[in-house]
């Protein structure tokens, strides 16, 4: 069956070269993940704010590093661009990724993380802003939406300071280690911005 319209962002477009760096103000920027990582990774993921918000823990350096490679393998299968929040010294601060990408729908998903010492300096919502401003208007994404658990304030202010609109609540619809979430579901379309 031919298809009826064209793809928003063509297979092979993204993975044709290698992830981008791209860089925020201040020094920063998101850089594709490197084997060094691990143990930051894993350090992170020891943090109760990391784990309360998260469905799997990184229990070993060795654990991070098997999740770091998957990361960059995500990019070469066109799946998911997933950055380190690199700081001017070069050490992490956190994370932000587009998952669940639909190339041929122009979609993905956003999320992140910060570091426990770079929380309160702006690092989530700079990284956010770049990596939403790539996937919308340097690639071409139609749509990119962001999700967290309603009981997350921290992640609606993420949103809010983005332009992502806020959609509705999507009832008991994440399962965390203290029971199910009701989740709020923000997006950002490129039309819009």
């Amino acid at each position: 069956m031919p298809p009826l319209v064209p793809p928003v962002v063509p297979p092979g477009s993204l993975n044709r070269c290698a992830q981008p760096v791209l860089p925020l103000d201040g020094g920063l920027l998101l850089r594709p993940w490197l084997d060094t990582d691990a143990a930051d990774v894993a350090r992170v993921f020891r943090d109760p704010a990391i784990r309360r918000w998260h469905l799997r823990g990184a229990d070993s350096d060795q654990e991070a590093g098997e999740w770091i490679v998957r990361w960059r393998r995500d990019w070469a299968d066109e799946k998911a661009a997933h950055w380190a929040v690199a700081g001017a010294d070069g050490g992490l601060l956190g994370r932000v990724s587009l998952q669940s990408l639909v190339l041929y729908g122009g979609q993905a998903e956003i999320a992140y993380w910060t570091a426990p010492e770079a929380r309160g300096r702006g690092v989530c919502s700079r990284a956010v802003a770049r990596a939403s401003h790539w996937a919308l208007h340097e690639v071409g994404f139609h749509r990119v939406e962001l999700g967290h658990s309603t009981a997350n304030p921290a992640s609606c202010r993420i949103a809010d300071k983005n332009g992502y609109a806020l959609e509705g609540t999507r009832r008991s619809a994440l399962l965390h280690a203290d029971g199910w979430h009701d989740m709020h579901l923000h997006a950002r379309v490129r039309e819009a911005d």
